[in-house]
């Protein structure tokens, strides 16, 4: 069962909130959020000098105010020991793990490429819930792995032919498929707390943990004054991430699940690669190939071949 959207009423106009009544402009613009991250990452590597951990400390620095206020939203009973340690684990192997490998990888790949390995996240849960349930993979979800990673090898491809630096390109797609996996690990996690707890308070949560494992991160390699000195504007970039590519998607998938069902807001979800590709193109100018097409036309296939495979 969904878990219900909270009330949004008191801070967004009527005429708003009537339009985003629709589970699937919901969907929509949540996954337009989520799309933009890798280009805002890219913007902000663009505007000075900046590592990894700590545009990504800036990015939850700012956004922890509003995963604070998600929890506080969604409200609900008092956590039990195990429960803490549950939300603990998936604040580290999700939003803390899975994007420091994300940031760390997009410093040599593009924003296009980052986005079709992260989408391989559904054929990683596969291969993660075959192994630990010791369950056997049929031939169609095989086959949908199979033009799922043809695809990928075609996104390569592009990445390679459109740069000098082509063993860059593989280690930052090592990164991101790392991303990718501990990703798929925090999504078979949340399978067990999401129906308990609700998809709202279970991101505010899991989201609030993982600010505490990044700004501990960040404290342990770097002076808390490197934040003074840097660009204004990364910390312009950084606002933007947390804001258009964190909160509001959050808050917009949590409305979209809550309307549509899971099944359907993820489906309308399948649109990010798309849009990471066009918005790559149109803001920072990345390169566009049939390669590029190619590797995104199978991607898209195998991925929805594995969904319709798993839901019959």
């Amino acid at each position: 069962m969904a878990a219900s959207a909270p009330n949004t009423s008191s801070f967004v106009k009527p005429e708003v909130m009537a339009w985003l009544l629709d589970g699937r402009n919901a969907a929509l613009l949540a996954a337009a959020g989520f799309s933009l991250k890798a280009i805002f990452v890219k913007l902000a590597y663009a505007a000075g000098p900046v590592d990894a951990i700590t545009l990504l400390a800036l990015r939850m620095l700012l956004a922890l105010p509003a995963f604070i206020w998600l929890i506080h939203k969604a409200g609900g009973s008092p956590l039990s020991r195990r429960d803490w340690l549950g939300m603990t684990v998936l604040g580290m192997v999700g939003y803390y793990l899975s994007s420091l490998f994300d940031f760390i990888g997009l410093q040599t790949i593009t924003a296009g490429l980052e986005r079709l390995i992260l989408f391989t996240y559904p054929t990683l849960v596969l291969l993660l819930e075959s192994a630990w349930y010791r369950k056997p993979i049929s031939g169609k979800l095989w086959a949908g792995m199979v033009l799922t990673y043809l695809g990928l090898l075609a996104a390569f491809w592009h990445d390679l032919i459109h740069t000098e630096a082509s063993m860059a390109v593989l280690v930052g797609a090592g990164w991101v498929f790392l991303s990718s996996l501990t990703f798929s690990a925090y999504y078979l996690g949340t399978g067990r707390y999401v129906k308990q707890l609700g998809s709202m308070r279970l991101a505010g949560l899991a989201g609030a943990m993982a600010c505490g494992f990044v700004l501990g991160h960040f404290l342990l390699v770097r002076p808390v004054s490197s934040l003074t000195t840097l660009p204004i504007a990364v910390w312009g970039w950084a606002l933007a991430m947390a804001l258009f590519s964190t909160v509001l998607p959050i808050w917009l998938a949590a409305r979209a699940v809550a309307l549509l069902g899971a099944g359907k807001a993820a489906a309308m979800g399948t649109i990010g690669p798309v849009l990471t590709i066009v918005f790559g193109w149109m803001i920072i100018a990345e390169p566009f190939s049939w390669a590029q097409l190619l590797g995104l036309i199978l991607v898209l296939g195998g991925v929805s071949w594995i969904g319709r495979s798993k839901s019959t």
